[in-house]
């Protein structure tokens, strides 16, 4: 398959310590600009990883016609901006999640995208590992029986005033940051939506975002349960219940790239581990994307699967105001 010419909005840490790597060695996906209002920035890193081009603005890069795709690593509340304008500018868009701040911003994203027939998608990346493929399958054929619960902790701490992620106007909090993690991989799992969802919310009285944060997602037989926070020592595990077993999907969302993944499970045929040969995911998001363009298919993961989950955590910040269950 020929590469997909791809450019880069924003040079962010997450770029640079999970993305270049799988990315400079990928089989369908070439980074030909990098942009950043900061063009030393920019500068410096396409030196760093060999990238042909470094641009001073965003702007300049959306008008480069050799660029095919962008993907947009930016902030939360810019996201919406920047993916629009790259719309316009006739360039598919693969975003970070969340892919904006809240439903009706994404829903404005996929009028758009529909309108200007250009590809746009969130970067899950953990929905590309073979291990969370395998759980897919398991739940398909009944491997635990009937789903009746998911188990989910995802945490880590950071206390630092200057993190993006530590700040409410930027989108940060650990239910936009993480939490959409937890809700995603539930309805990934249950394969359809929860009718309704209790939140509660615990905020920093230093950033305002939420920094404990737990949620009830009420899929009528099954419910899904989960607590984030960024003020935590970090953790994260999924764990599902059925009625004829369990799994457990080790290190569910930020798996090592140099390690086998794993995933536990229990039924009446015993307990066992299966293990999955060490996967980039974030390669194997990029190349799913890029063979959807080329191949001119849908993308893997729907803009509408982004605004349910968008749906799911607006609903989530108001049960939190209520004290009460929120439809969805």
């Amino acid at each position: 398959m020929r590469k997909i010419k791809l450019g880069v909005i924003g040079v962010s840490g997450h770029l640079l310590t999970r993305i270049m790597l799988p990315l400079t060695a990928s089989d369908t996906v070439e980074i030909i600009a990098l942009a950043s209002r900061n063009h030393e920035k920019s500068k410096e890193a396409a030196a760093s990883w060999q990238i042909p081009k470094a641009y001073g603005s965003y702007e300049a890069l959306l008008s480069d016609s050799e660029i095919e795709a962008v993907y947009i690593p930016l902030p939360n509340h810019l996201h919406l901006e920047w993916v629009k304008k790259s719309i316009l500018a006739g360039k598919h868009v693969i975003c970070e999640k969340p892919l904006t701040m809240n439903a009706l911003q994404t829903k404005e994203i996929m009028d758009l995208a529909k309108e200007q027939q250009v590809k746009v998608m969130e970067a899950f990346m953990y929905r590309f590992h073979p291990k969370w493929q395998m759980v897919q399958e398991l739940i398909k054929v009944k491997g635990i029986g009937d789903i009746n619960a998911i188990h989910t902790i995802f945490t880590y701490k950071n206390d630092d005033p200057n993190n993006i992620r530590n700040n409410k106007a930027y989108g940060g909090g650990a239910l936009m940051d993480i939490g959409c993690y937890a809700i995603s991989t539930a309805r990934f799992i249950m394969n359809t939506e929860p009718s309704k969802v209790l939140g509660m919310l615990h905020y920093s009285d230093l950033f305002g975002t939420d920094v404990l944060t737990s949620g009830i997602m009420d899929f009528g037989k099954a419910r899904a349960l989960f607590t984030v926070s960024t003020g935590m020592h970090p953790a994260q595990e999924v764990k599902i219940y059925g009625t004829g077993g369990s799994i457990e999907i080790l290190v569910p969302f930020n798996d090592h790239y140099d390690v086998k993944g794993q995933v536990k499970v229990i039924n009446s045929l015993g307990e066992r581990i299966v293990t999955f040969d060490p996967t980039n995911q974030y390669d194997a998001l990029f190349s799913a994307f890029a063979k959807s363009i080329r191949e001119d298919t849908a993308v893997p993961i729907s803009l509408n699967d982004s605004y349910m989950n968008m749906r799911i955590i607006d609903q989530l910040f108001e049960s939190g105001k209520t004290g009460q269950w929120e439809a969805i």
